[in-house]
């Protein structure tokens, strides 16, 4: 590896919009994937049924296995739920963070008011990250309990 690779390679890391990302395909287009993939598996399963070998069996059936695995893998990875926002969220409505959201509160109202008028533009970032920091303080002993 040269100067030159370690020169691209930090510039790449540095730029994240040079990475093109594709759109998910449009509803149309999964769907003729579906039938294409049905199509395709009975073929499949009849030339396996025809040739009545053992192994050509035993290979469809793998490979069926293997995608069932496959979809109940990503099943598993949808369910698993963050407990740390739900925590922060009721901190958030507790009596511990009463203030700090009373003031964020304030600010959106204030901030909302004045949007039709000029003058100097007001944000509520500092009342957020107050209200922010006393919602993950309050949750991070309960997330730990949890976490134990």
């Amino acid at each position: 590896m040269g100067i030159w690779d370690l020169v691209t390679d930090l510039a790449e890391a540095a730029i994240p919009w040079s990475t093109v990302e594709a759109e998910a395909p449009a509803a149309e287009d999964q769907a003729e994937e579906a039938t294409e993939e049905t199509s395709t598996k009975a073929e499949e399963s009849a030339e396996a049924s025809a040739e009545a070998e053992p192994e050509a069996e035993a290979e469809a059936e793998e490979a069926e296995e293997e995608e069932e695995e496959e979809e109940d893998e990503e099943e598993d990875e949808e369910e698993t739920v963050d407990p740390k926002e739900k925590l922060e969220e009721e901190c958030k409505q507790s009596k511990v963070c009463a203030e700090p959201k009373h003031h964020f509160d304030e600010c959106v109202e204030r901030v909302t008011a004045a949007e039709g008028e000029s003058g100097p533009k007001e944000d509520c970032v500092e009342e957020f990250f107050h209200l922010a920091h006393c919602a993950t303080t309050c949750a991070a002993p309960k997330l730990w309990a949890q976490l134990k």
